[in-house]
């Protein structure tokens, strides 16, 4: 039930909203005279047609009888809307964002800004800490004594957003679990037939199941990457702090804080993940990678093992490979349809070398390996060189790279050479070396796919001159060049229209010059975790070698010069591709403002 608001006896201040404007208390209780002017937050119901005037007169009557309640209150006790749905009312009256708030997106030392009794018993919830300041979750918006009050408990800038009660109440309780409680109850609810990890010993494997059960240090491990694994993560951290272990897992790119067992456990539970990849428990000062085989749920997963010495003990990294998140079909990457026909075409050319750039995390080999599904290798031969081999492709030869026993990129490019291939897949081109082979392959017949880490398309030409190959053999070996990003998908469970963009999103279109129409955004479901987003899509920019930007390329030019001569030729940048993903509902103005040049 939405938290009852007196109505002033004497006029009260302005409210300053998220946007920095003013809302006059006024606004919201002084009928006109004779017959009310609904004129509050019930306005914004009554014009989106979510409400009737006769609802609102029901309501008015309702007030006779018990005056401390406000329109919308009263239309939630006569049931004529929700809670959640008076609330987004009154979020948007007071121009504040409506969100959904779970436990799991709360940076626990945000949360410890406040004293918890406060926080129960005025329902607020610290969330995490943004623009120079710190986003809070309140009940009602139109307490400015509490506004004013927790403006001056933090001492910082403070963003408002409003959040159903029993959200903030739930996530509170959820953050104030004693630790050695919390891991009990994780482990006692795990039972022994949800994972089945495997130990990679040499030639050995070994199932842990029969062990599942013995210990909670290995029940726990195993619940770490079962519940990763369902819960669609790529990363796992388990990172130990001065006080407190903290765990977090990535998902859709996000890091999101876990429940964590205490800080002592923390010791025991690196040990027992080192002796399942195969490392060395007793090494605490140098950083060690290993490799786990798992099958979790069904599911066939690889885990890559990173551990490194900080100041409070070893912080360990787990990359969960698994192999339903790479084998798509170059459909579902979310190419539009120009630019997914143009790839489709540059790699099923006999030869040439096709680029796909990005930073780290941004679905590089996603897309190769989807580009390699597309072709027929049962009439070919298609080979990739790789470091490390992530996923395995049941018709593709892959090469792992080992650079330790001098089996490098273009140590082993060179090898594959000789095995007449038709197609070869680089997993990075990191020097001049291999560039120059890769070109030189391309140039003799050889299709080759390769990755860049540069920050559009453009770059990766400038970056292969810069590593020492000639202008000239790149025009002449380069097809394409796709760069790409990942952005998080609207969830569509709880999408729905925007009526009003934030400040600062209204300023970044008004800056490039865009106008949309219409503009949606995730409310917070269950089934999103309470973020208003599931899953990821790619913005895409496409470049490809015409026969202007090829003159341009041959001739050494700068940046700017390739990239005024890519979009004379068509070039969409991500940016432009991104804005376009958002005017079709697809992500928001804030995911293409995280990922690209702002």
């Amino acid at each position: 039930m939405l938290k009852a608001t007196r109505q002033p006896d004497n006029p009260a201040p302005n409210v300053e909203a998220s946007n920095g404007e003013h809302v006059e208390f006024a606004e919201l209780w002084t009928p006109s005279e004779g017959q009310p002017t609904w004129r509050g937050p019930e306005r914004l119901l009554l014009d989106s047609g979510q409400i009737t005037l006769e609802q609102l007169d029901k309501a008015r009557q309702r007030l006779t009888d018990n005056p401390r309640l406000t329109v919308l209150q009263a239309l939630v006790l006569g049931g004529d809307i929700d809670d959640v749905t008076a609330l987004k009312a009154l979020a948007e009256y007071f121009h504040q964002p409506f969100k959904r708030v779970a436990s799991a997106e709360v940076d626990p030392d945000v949360f410890a800004l406040l004293p918890l009794d406060y926080l129960k018993a005025k329902h607020i919830l610290p969330i995490r800490r943004a623009e120079e300041g710190i986003v809070v979750a309140i009940t009602d918006p139109a307490d400015i004594f509490l506004i004013e009050d927790i403006k001056r408990r933090l001492r910082t800038r403070v963003h408002f957003a409003v959040a159903p009660q029993a959200d903030i109440q739930r996530a509170v309780e959820d953050l104030t679990v004693n630790p050695s409680q919390q891991v009990e109850e994780i482990i006692k609810d795990i039972q022994d037939d949800t994972v089945e990890v495997v130990e990679v010993k040499a030639e050995e494997v070994t199932d842990l199941e029969k062990i599942a059960g013995e210990s909670p240090v290995i029940r726990y491990a195993n619940y770490l990457i079962s519940q990763a694994v369902k819960d669609g993560a790529s990363d796992i951290h388990i990172e130990p702090g001065e006080k407190r272990l903290r765990v977090r897992y990535r998902v859709d790119g996000i890091l999101f804080d876990q429940q964590a067992p205490p800080l002592q456990m923390h010791a025991a539970i690196i040990s027992r993940l080192k002796i399942m990849a195969n490392l060395d428990i007793a090494e605490r000062r140098l950083p060690q990678d290993g490799r786990i085989r798992a099958s979790v749920h069904g599911r066939n997963v690889d885990l890559r093992i990173s551990i490194l010495p900080i100041i409070h003990g070893e912080k360990c990294v787990i990359r969960i490979l698994d192999n339903r998140s790479i084998m798509v079909g170059l459909e579902q990457l979310g190419m539009l349809e120009d630019t997914l026909e143009a790839f489709r075409h540059e790699i099923l050319q006999p030869h040439g070398v096709v680029l796909v750039t990005g930073p780290t995390g941004s679905g590089k080999s996603t897309t190769l390996y989807s580009a390699l599904q597309v072709m027929d290798s049962t009439r070919m031969n298609i080979s990739t060189v790789e470091d490390p081999v992530e996923y395995e492709l049941a018709t593709v030869n892959q090469v792992h790279v080992h650079d330790k026993i001098g089996m490098s990129f273009s140590a082993a490019l060179r090898s594959l050479l000789r095995q007449d291939p038709d197609v070869i897949m680089l997993g990075e081109i990191r020097d001049e070396e291999t560039a120059r082979i890769a070109v030189q392959a391309s140039l003799t017949g050889h299709l080759v796919l390769s990755t860049l880490h540069t920050n559009d398309a453009p770059s990766s030409i400038t970056r292969l001159i810069n590593i020492g190959v000639e202008p000239y053999l790149i025009s002449a070996a380069v097809n394409a060049v796709l760069a790409q990003r990942l952005v998080r998908r609207i969830c569509p469970n709880c999408k729905a229209p925007v009526s009003e963009l934030p400040t600062t999103e209204q300023a970044y279109l008004k800056r490039i010059g865009v106008q949309l129409d219409a503009v949606f955004r995730g409310a917070g479901c269950e089934k999103c975790r309470q973020t208003g987003y599931k899953g990821r899509v790619g913005i895409y920019e496409f470049l490809e070698l015409t026969d202007e930007v090829r003159d341009i390329t041959s001739r050494g030019p700068t940046l700017n010069e390739l990239r005024h001569a890519a979009r004379d030729s068509g070039m969409r940048t991500l940016r432009e591709d991104g804005l376009q993903k958002v005017a079709s509902g697809q992500t928001t103005i804030e995911e293409i403002m995280r990922v690209t040049e702002t």
